[in-house]
């Protein structure tokens, strides 16, 4: 009883959180229709059937607060869509208020707070004080034939739109559609979306008539700027009948749209109950016949990602057994039975087959597209560009690319501070900008896509661009670098000051950043996903943060190496290639060991020296791993290449957590276990800090 209350308050939280997205959704959506002076009614219809959605869904879950605030907003929503409010920034403002005092209802409510979330009785108050408006006349309403049926079962909405419609000179259009009752739904939708195009469905009303069970006849209200000959052409057809609704040749008495006559009255009771009213406020009924099934029409359900990491360890713990089977089949062969070893090996075949499809499906379920995260930037953009008085177009492409979801979910934060610096340090005001010739809107660009097994993030802004000599003194001051430092460093590597504890080319602090505090934990933050940052930047033309990430973390293949008697791995996605290292050719340059490859000079690390380890045969043969993070390559210098293997990478527990150069440990499948390198914080380490300091700085932290 405990798992299923467990398990229903879960999926509470999930479709809670759903449908604040969606709700989030379209309030940009209509943010953007204000910028561009466009009304488009029906973004606020949908943003009202969000908000009623979650109030009834609080209600079944009894989350008070959720049901409180969502109550006001529906009201607020409902006096907007009937156009008793007008929506200006102010009152979009506060709609945009909501979406993070639902996020701190949420909080409170799996934490079983019952203290009130900041913010809600102020925000509540606020949405009282919108409400509350006299409704309007019905007007022209009256002076059109329409059906007495579907007037009276109009709501208030739809009333409202009718009369909106009418007052803009569009002219009323009847559809009369037949359609089948298995394929309604999606024909309803593909009819509203051609109609849209020529202006707007207002409401459908089952007819009552109906040649065949298996159909259904349905009465459309359109309202269009068009011609009736260039509706017929659009949309009849041998199911559609389009017909234009005259004007009254005379007014009768008013039309109200609050009591009835006693004829419409009998006219709603004669609709058929075998088809219910299918307009905006009914449930979602399914129209069934005796002969028709109940199965539901979704095909999709929701998975905590907890037991996707439990199934994917399962995986990984096969992927031992899978090793361990074809050593036993080597050895078989080795003691001279080579038939027993022939059916182990087909075992081992057939095992490893189904093991990989296994492991990509958990995989393909896991990945999730970054849309989900670039959308709630989206709002972070908006807040703080009015905070700023800014403005700031954000483009967003690529948001289709997918990733891992733990990936998706560690990544909020971090590019959350770097969309704050880019609008803060980098988008110049509008006057600085008007002096340079620039538009007076920044532009900041969020591009994702795929390269090989990575996705690339990358954030770019046409503001200021980094200062490097303001970047340089404030590093001097702080310490983080000396007067020697400053004449070695590449422009590279200035650049990469900015990711220093304490650095900030800001030199007041105000309440969105400048107090150096944030892109030090980004970095930290990628590099715990296994991901590096590169920076760009030009004066004047604005900067360029590039992010590289491995796809998942769940299970990755790797290159398994020896360095004396210890094991490591490297995740094969960061390994471009390993080849023979003879030692000829390597030379040092300002206390780094370079060697040529194809014509270009690769940086060597000495995992023996680094990790103060017996190399096993000094002066010997050894081999060279080239990995590959981002833009930046690294010579990995190991005693042995044992071969490629996949692994599921395990934390290395709170003690070990802050040690450089691992992203965790695997179970090697011969009751081993094998350090997992991090190819990213290695190569950032010898190429940004030079090899003598890494390797100090490894062995304090080992």
């Amino acid at each position: 009883m405990v798992d299923s209350i467990d398990k229903a308050r879960e999926e509470f939280f999930s479709e809670a959180q759903e449908i604040i997205e969606t709700f989030s959704r379209n309030l940009l959506a209509l943010d953007a229709t204000i910028s561009e002076g466009v009304k488009d009614p029906t973004l606020v219809n949908e943003a009202f059937r969000a908000v009623h959605t979650l109030k009834g869904l609080a209600g079944l879950f009894g989350a008070v607060a959720m049901g409180t605030l969502s109550h006001h907003l529906e009201d607020l929503l409902d006096e907007l869509r009937l156009g008793r409010t007008e929506l200006t920034r102010a009152v979009l403002d506060l709609l945009f208020g909501s979406i993070d005092v639902f996020g701190k209802i949420l909080v409170a409510e799996r934490a079983g707070s019952e203290a009130i979330p900041p913010g809600l009785d102020e925000l509540v108050g606020r949405l009282r004080e919108l409400g509350g408006s006299v409704a309007p006349e019905p007007g022209m309403v009256t002076e059109y034939e329409l059906d007495p049926g579907m007037l009276a079962v109009l709501t208030e909405y739809e009333e409202h739109r009718l009369r909106s419609n009418l007052e803009q000179g569009l002219r009323l259009y009847r559809l009369h559609v037949k359609f089948d009752l298995a394929t309604l739904d999606k024909a309803l939708e593909e009819i509203k979306d051609r109609a849209k195009r020529h202006g707007e469905i207002i409401t459908y009303l089952p007819t009552g008539e109906s040649s065949s069970i298996e159909t259904i006849e349905l009465d459309l209200l359109m309202a269009s700027h068009d011609d009736l000959s260039i509706l017929i052409g659009a949309l009849a057809s041998e199911r559609i009948i389009v017909e234009e609704i005259e004007r009254k040749p005379q007014l009768p008495a008013a039309f109200s749209s609050r009591r009835h006559p006693p004829a419409v009255a009998e006219s709603i009771l004669s609709v058929p109950s075998g088809h219910p009213r299918l307009g905006e406020e009914t449930a979602d009924l399914a129209l069934v016949s005796p002969d028709r099934s109940l199965r539901s029409l979704t095909q999709t359900v929701r998975v905590d990602i907890r037991k996707l990491d439990r199934l994917m360890n399962i995986v990984g713990e096969l992927a031992i057994v899978r090793n361990v089977l074809s050593r036993i089949a080597d050895r078989v062969r080795a003691e001279g039975q080579p038939q027993i070893s022939s059916e182990l090996l087909r075992v081992h075949r057939n095992f490893e087959r189904r093991l990989t499809e296994m492991q990509d499906g958990i995989l393909e379920v896991r990945m999730v597209p970054l849309g989900q995260v670039f959308e709630r930037l989206s709002r972070v953009v908006r807040q703080i560009s009015r905070e700023l008085d800014k403005e700031i177009r954000f483009v967003i492409t690529g948001s289709e690319t997918e990733i891992d979801k733990l990936i998706v979910e560690e990544l909020s934060d971090p590019l959350m501070h770097m969309i704050r610096n880019s609008i803060d340090h980098g988008i110049e005001d509008a006057a600085e900008r008007a002096r340079v010739g620039k538009p007076a809107a920044g532009t900041i660009a969020l591009n994702a896509f795929q390269k090989g097994n990575h996705v690339v993030i990358e954030i770019e802004d046409d503001g200021r661009g980094i200062d490097e000599s303001a970047l340089m003194q404030k590093a001097l001051r702080l310490g983080k670098i000396d007067l020697t430092d400053r004449e070695q460093l590449s422009r590279e590597e200035v650049l990469s000051l900015i990711f220093l504890p304490g650095v900030s080319t800001r030199e007041r602090a105000d309440d969105v950043s400048g107090r150096g505090v944030g892109m030090d934990v980004v970095k930290t933050n990628i590099g715990h996903l296994g991901g590096v940052i590169d920076v760009q930047s030009e004066p004047g033309i604005g900067t360029k943060m590039t992010i590289t990430l491995p796809i998942t973390l769940a299970i990755v293949s790797a290159l398994l190496v020896k360095v004396g008697e210890q094991v490591f791995a490297i995740p094969l996605n960061s390994v471009s290639e390993a080849l023979a290292f003879d030692g000829r050719g390597v030379r040092v340059v300002d206390g780094r060991e370079l060697m040529g490859l194809r014509g270009q000079s690769l940086p060597l690390c000495r995992l023996a020296r680094v990790f103060d380890l017996p190399e096993e045969n000094p002066s010997g043969r050894k081999f060279v791993v080239v990995a590959t993070v981002g833009t930046k390559r690294l010579g990995i210098l190991v005693d042995y290449l044992i071969g490629q293997q996949d692994i599921v990478i395990k934390p290395l527990g709170k003690s070990l957590a802050q040690v450089r150069g691992f992203s965790g440990a695997t179970e090697l499948g011969d009751q081993n276990v094998g350090l997992v390198l991090d190819p990213a914080a290695l190569v950032e380490e010898v190429l940004l800090s030079g090899e003598s300091a890494r390797e100090k700085g490894l062995r304090a932290h080992g």
